[in-house]
């Protein structure tokens, strides 16, 4: 099991780790980026991660680094985090959205249609799994969660195949749903991305709240940066780069005439970001070759004004039904 940090340089490079500095690495995951930023200068990292076993991996790299502090949680609370651990401003947050390879690559996590395990899904491995809002979400939520999380086109008709295979016996293993999506869909096709693709991304993202977690953690660093501090933000897919780009279009003044998602002006909030780049970085032909899983990767950064933080978060776009087990529970 290996896990290679996206856009590694790009980053560094970002977020600019100096001396004597307190920076947040909100997704610890492996801990390549961390590792990275403290090669880069003798600075203190808060490193976050919602995931346990990434906390625990994580033991070894501390014992050899004295700057690292790793703390369990979501990156969205991480201004309550840093306030209860007595931490004051700091310099830089970098945040990587998405599923780490350590979780793909377990089977028992459940993640991936390529392996078989429990259908589980949960980063944080609390709450509702995968397995409980497949079989207990009425199928018009299921196929709204498809459709609007996964920009799955085909939503409805894997949501109804989905209804009555779990009417014969509770859709249990990540293999089983796999090929319920494949049969809806009419197989593969001679595409090259599995059927199931965008069902697993929905239904990932719905499991752990993925996008309301980005809109409070973009929301949390604002109020933790400080003046000329940096935010860096990697994503994966269009609805993560689309959030992250609002968020700094709007923060920057950029968007002071409103947008569709908030059509009111703006212009009455003084701009808290300067943006670092114009536009998103992406990864070298030469990264994508030698990781694949960098192909989708956007990097967007902001450079933190003396400007109060602006009140609410950045809307999502994106609207999805609610679930709560007990109302579901026979």
């Amino acid at each position: 099991m290996s896990h290679i940090p996206v856009l590694l340089d790009e980053v560094v490079a970002a977020l600019a780790p100096a001396e004597n500095e307190i920076y947040v690495d909100g997704t610890f995951g492996g801990g390549g980026y961390t590792k990275a930023f403290l090669e880069a200068a003798s600075c203190r990292i808060i490193a976050l991660d919602r995931d346990l076993e990434a906390i625990e991996r994580g033991q070894e790299l501390a014992s050899r680094y004295r700057g690292l502090t790793l703390l369990p949680g979501c990156f969205g609370d991480m201004a309550d985090l840093l306030s209860a651990d007595a931490v004051g401003p700091v310099a830089g947050v970098v945040l990587d959205i998405g599923v780490s390879s350590f979780q793909i690559d377990q089977d028992e996590r459940g993640f991936s249609f390529m392996r078989d395990g429990p259908l589980d899904m949960r980063m944080g491995q609390v709450g509702p799994s995968a397995a409980d809002i497949v079989n207990l979400m009425t199928e018009a939520d299921l196929a709204n969660v498809i459709f609007r999380l996964g920009e799955e086109r085909q939503s409805r008709r894997i949501a109804r195949l989905i209804a009555e295979r779990r009417l014969e016996q509770p859709i249990q293993t990540t293999l089983e749903l796999a090929d319920i999506v494949e049969e809806a869909v009419g197989g593969r096709r001679g595409k090259r991305t599995h059927p199931a693709t965008l069902t697993f991304q929905a239904l990932r993202m719905f499991v752990n709240d993925e996008l309301g977690e980005l809109a409070r953690g973009l929301a949390a660093a604002e109020r933790i940066l400080a003046p000329g501090g940096r935010l860096v933000v990697v994503t994966f897919h269009s609805l993560e780069d689309r959030l992250v780009k609002r968020f700094f279009r709007e923060r920057s003044g950029a968007d002071a005439g409103g947008s569709r998602y908030r059509p009111e002006k703006t212009v009455q909030s003084a701009p808290s970001f300067e943006l670092i780049n114009r536009k998103a970085i992406e990864p070298s032909e030469a990264e994508c070759k030698a990781n694949p899983r960098a192909r989708s990767a956007r990097l967007r950064g902001g450079r933190r004004t003396a400007a109060a933080p602006w009140p609410g978060e950045v809307a999502m776009g994106v609207t999805v039904p609610s679930f709560e087990l007990g109302a579901f529970a026979a």
